[in-house]
C-alpha cells in the first residue's frame, strides 16, 4: 500500500459547507485561486473586485476556486459561492481589505466568510 501525506488546504478553513459554481471570467486577466471576484453587471462576467470600480465589480461576490488565465479571452471557471477562507490567502483587488470583503459578504447575505487566523 502506498503512503500519502495530507496537507490541509490553506485557502479554505472551517467546516462551512463549500459550494462552487461555474462563472465567466472576463478577458484580459490572469487570476490565481483565492482571488476575490466582483460581478460586472452589464455582462454578468466576473473580474478581480476593486473598490473604485463603477460597473458592479466593486462589490465582492465570489472567490475564485482555481487558477484562471483569461488573458486571451473569456474563460469559464469555478468559483466558491459558499465557504470560509483564510484572510491571508485571499487575493484582494485595489482598495479592498479582509474587513471590507467580509462586510460585503455579510451585507449580501452570502454564505462566504473571511477568517483571520492566529
Amino acid at each position: 500500500m502506498g503512503e500519502a501525506t495530507f496537507a490541509p488546504n490553506d485557502l479554505l478553513v472551517s467546516d462551512v459547507p463549500v459550494i462552487t459554481r461555474n462563472i465567466t471570467i472576463v478577458s484580459g486577466q490572469n487570476l490565481k485561486r483565492g482571488a476575490v471576484l466582483g460581478n460586472i453587471t452589464a455582462s454578468d462576467k466576473y473580474t478581480l473586485s476593486a473598490s473604485a470600480a463603477a460597473d458592479g465589480a466593486q462589490t465582492p461576490a465570489l472567490v475564485l476556486a482555481t487558477d484562471c488565465d483569461a488573458s486571451a479571452g473569456d474563460v469559464v471557471a469555478a468559483a466558491y459561492a459558499s465557504g470560509a477562507f483564510d484572510s491571508t490567502k485571499l487575493i484582494l483587488g485595489a482598495g479592498h481589505t479582509a474587513a471590507t470583503v467580509e462586510a460585503a459578504f455579510r451585507k449580501a447575505g452570502a454564505p462566504l466568510y473571511v477568517r483571520v487566523l492566529k
